[in-house]
């Protein structure tokens, strides 16, 4: 949107609806918006039992982050999208100004900077998990690639399997 801020209505409008045609598919709102709040809470309900609520506290931070981002993905920018998505095809300067004001740049921007710091910290947390987690796998004796490989243990010796 910053880059957009700075150009002429009939170019905003025209790359706003071309950038919301692409997407607007069932692959993006599929795999990226449902697939990361089905496997966020998958990993919630993996970690529920006993031993794993240090993975759990970041995992479960993480499912709070992503749903924040799809309600402002579907409460606010998308009612605002579907004004612009919607109105009429603009032929004079004025329409296409309306039609720009329709989308509300300034709100929009705005829930934009908050829904990404929202997915940059639920990465992050997810992330953190994930360190966690083999730690904790470490920690319990299981076997991690290093062990298995041999590559981890200075008593291993590769002539001897």
């Amino acid at each position: 949107m910053p880059g957009l801020s700075n150009v002429d209505d009939r170019t905003f409008v025209a790359a706003f609806r071309a950038l919301d045609a692409a997407i607007t598919n069932p692959l993006f709102l599929g795999v990226g918006l449902l697939g990361s709040l089905l496997f966020t809470g998958l990993s919630v309900v993996l970690h529920l039992r006993a031993g794993q609520r240090p993975v759990l506290m970041w995992a479960g931070t993480a499912l709070v982050c992503v749903l924040a981002v799809l309600t402002i993905t579907f409460a606010v920018h998308e009612p605002l999208n579907e004004k612009i998505r919607t109105a009429t095809e603009p032929g004079s300067n004025a329409e296409l100004a309306a039609v720009r004001a329709q989308l509300d740049e300034t709100m929009w921007t705005a829930w934009n900077t908050v829904r990404a710091v929202a997915a940059t910290i639920g990465f992050g947390c997810l992330t953190w998990a994930l360190v966690i987690h083999r730690g904790l796998g470490q920690a319990a004796g299981r076997p991690t690639e290093r062990s298995v490989t041999g590559s981890g243990d200075p008593r291993w010796d590769p002539r001897h399997g």
